[in-house]
């Protein structure tokens, strides 16, 4: 039985590409195509894939987050991460969404057919070094939050100050920055955490907080 694949990108010409490539195969099939994490979420459900090949960015959301969603909403599909750049921290983003392999669009198209059937078949693609890698810094001395972690000291910064309730306005004149600059950061914090939403974020910060406010010993500890 042929693999049936969904695309998700937000450029035509690249899902086109695919399409084409895939549907060249004698044992695979395109049975669908989006190019947002909504609608492609949606297609998932319609048309029941075996592979979903995912975009890392998409114009409402991150692709990381859209990946996610599926494997939690429909845990038998695998999801092949498509990206234009290497980036550790999209990396180990999409390997905490679940998904099963991670590759480059400048990958050679007989590559990237091998590993659209290599993941249907349920096999990993993530090499298996970078990803102890990056579990062992998740796991590592400081105990970093892993979400937290991919963030920049200014975006740390500002999704505190998401955290403390303050629109992009507020936070512009606490930080000097243009609305525009911090517009952008918001954006690419969210990206880097996996998240669609801005309250999300703020749920995150609040709930890391709450947990080392706990896990600290009284004043008068030993």
């Amino acid at each position: 039985m042929a693999l049936k694949i969904v695309l998700i990108d937000d450029h035509e010409v690249v899902r086109a590409g695919l399409r084409a490539l895939v549907d060249a195969q004698d044992d695979m099939t395109v049975v669908g195509e989006a190019g947002t994490v909504e609608d492609g979420v949606r297609r998932v459900g319609l048309d029941e894939p075996n592979v979903v090949v995912l975009d890392v960015r998409l114009p409402d959301g991150s692709g990381v987050d859209a990946c996610r969603q599926i494997r939690e909403r429909f845990p038998d599909v695998k999801v092949l991460m498509l990206t234009s750049f290497a980036d550790d921290e999209a990396l180990m983003a999409a390997i905490l969404a679940g998904a099963s392999g991670y590759v480059l669009k400048r990958i050679k198209t007989e590559d990237l057919v091998s590993d659209i059937r290599r993941v249907g078949a349920g096999e990993s693609l993530l090499d298996p070094e970078m990803t102890d890698r990056l579990f062992a810094r998740i796991r590592g001395g400081k105990s970093e939050d892993p979400l937290l972690g991919r963030l920049t000291g200014q975006e740390r910064t500002i999704v505190e100050l998401i955290a403390d309730g303050l629109t992009n306005k507020q936070i512009a004149e606490e930080m000097f920055l243009a609305e525009k600059t911090v517009k952008n950061y918001v954006s690419n914090v969210l990206a880097k955490m996996g998240m669609s939403r801005r309250t999300e974020a703020a749920a995150h910060v609040a709930r890391v907080k709450a947990e080392r406010s706990d896990a600290e010993p009284p004043e008068d500890w030993g």
